[in-house]
């Protein structure tokens, strides 16, 4: 510290303009904690680090009192003052006047919270502040696509929001009653608000639980099986059967094109004739039906190439709510670093997918794709090991589900087909599952509608 009261004060220089900060709020928060160092637990919640502080020589007596604080040290007047000596900026004479002053300072120590909150509210204005700056400054310089400049000013200003709100440790005591309240409400008659949404498969959700809140799940499977077509089977049964909000990004596929799947799935129209035209009346009508039911439905379409996480969560956020993200797929997706290492980028992609699902409390399914089959098995059932070429895929993801298709994967490799071999067999092979249990569930592949279905809904038929 500097001698004289003019150094004692000392703020940070910036350039432009002056940045918002409360000193008798800083002073405060201080004051309190050596007058009552057990608020410091308090305190320290809001304020984590002494950056939150701008007057420098407050930044440096909280460091301090953080220091002693982490060790397990007694936090007092002495003490502080002690540790203050150990930094060469620090001036004994003028320092231990300030500190005396701080103690006088407080106006009530029960309001201490208040002041944290306070000092808080200026480090994010000044946060917002320099942010700006940045942006403007990348900007000027010219030397990024407008696409990254954009994606990470969003994200800029998308963590400071999200730095708001973090929370403290809650005791099980609070946890389990959270529990019971959710037990409750899934016993309750409105108990399929707070389930896992379904998938239309009904051996799979009772093997999942459903798509839960937070989940990452990874829908994985080799080119030309069907994953697309299995993530808008989910993506129609959620929003259409189940009522509920749910955002598809195609990075491969067009608009249209989904659109016309999702018609020929519910008219039950082979999806060959809406593209050639050569429909019947029947069909016709069927069509108009299923446009009248799709019409209806909260499902939301983007289709644009090379999307980053963060241009995905400003579209999220923009749609205000949502219950389900469906993304196909994300090896199409680009990292927000640029970056020669393919899988380095792809490991982030998924780290941030899973964050997303987390920060907004939705399930995300992302659709994978897979090499092609290297095994020498009969069937070329795909595995674990072929998600791991592409990073954390496997690491980051709640559920792995698996799509297998004997017949294609024969056909395709140019192997023998035998009378044993049913073409429209499928498989859905839970290979992870962080809510239980691993498994096999054997399905009916209809290609001409393009959707997959239960074994139990064909005998229905």
């Amino acid at each position: 510290m500097d001698n004289g009261m003019d150094g004692m004060l000392d703020t940070q220089a910036q350039p432009g303009a002056e940045m918002p900060f409360s000193l008798e709020a800083e002073q405060s928060v201080l004051g309190a904690i050596l007058l009552e160092p057990s608020c410091l637990s308090t305190v320290v919640d809001l304020l984590p680090g002494p950056q939150y502080f701008y007057a420098v020589n407050n930044r440096m007596i909280y460091g301090a009192m953080l220091d002693m604080f982490t060790l397990g040290l007694p936090v007092d007047f002495v003490t502080v003052l002690e540790q203050l000596k150990e930094n060469r900026n620090f001036d004994e004479a003028t320092g231990k006047v300030y500190l005396t002053q701080l103690a006088q300072l407080v106006p009530s120590i029960s309001h201490v919270e208040s002041y944290a909150k306070i000092v808080r509210d200026k480090y994010d204005l000044r946060t917002l502040m320099q942010a700006a700056r940045n942006i403007l400054s990348d900007a000027s310089a010219g030397e990024q696509d407008a696409s990254l400049l954009l994606d990470s000013a969003e994200q800029r200003i998308y963590d400071i929001r999200r730095g708001k709100s973090t929370q403290g440790l809650q005791s099980v005591r609070e946890i389990l009653l959270e529990t019971f309240d959710r037990l409750d409400k899934l016993n309750s008659v409105d108990k399929e608000k707070y389930r896992g949404l379904p998938t239309g498969i009904k051996e799979l959700d009772n093997t999942i639980t459903g798509l839960n809140r937070s989940d990452l799940i990874v829908l994985a499977a080799r080119p030309g099986v069907g994953k697309t077509s299995f993530g808008l089977n989910i993506a129609r049964h959620v929003s259409v059967t189940a009522g509920r909000r749910v955002a598809f990004f195609s990075l491969e596929m067009g608009r249209e094109q989904l659109a016309s799947r999702l018609l020929a799935s519910e008219a039950l129209v082979e999806g060959t004739k809406l593209r050639s035209g050569d429909l019947t009346d029947g069909e016709w009508s069927r069509l108009v039906e299923a446009g009248d039911i799709l019409r209806r439905a909260n499902l939301y379409f983007d289709d644009t190439p090379g999307l980053t996480v963060p241009e995905m969560k400003g579209k999220l956020r923009r749609l205000d709510y949502v219950d389900l993200v469906v993304v196909d797929y994300l090896q199409l997706m680009t990292g927000t670093r640029k970056t020669d290492n393919r899988v380095n980028e792809i490991s982030e992609i998924t780290r941030n997918l899973k964050v997303m699902a987390k920060e907004l409390n939705v399930p995300v399914i992302a659709l994978s794709q897979l090499r092609r089959a290297t095994d020498r098995t009969k069937d070329r059932r795909p595995g674990l090991s072929e998600l791991r070429d592409s990073g954390s895929i496997e690491q980051d993801a709640d559920i792995v589900i698996f799509l297998h298709r004997p017949y294609y994967n024969i056909t395709s490799e140019g192997g023998e087909i035998t009378e044993d071999v049913d073409r429209n067999a499928a498989t859905i092979m839970v290979a992870k599952n962080r809510h239980g249990e691993v498994k096999d569930i054997d399905v009916h592949w209809q290609g001409e509608y393009m959707r997959f279905t239960s074994l139990e809904h064909i005998r229905h038929e």
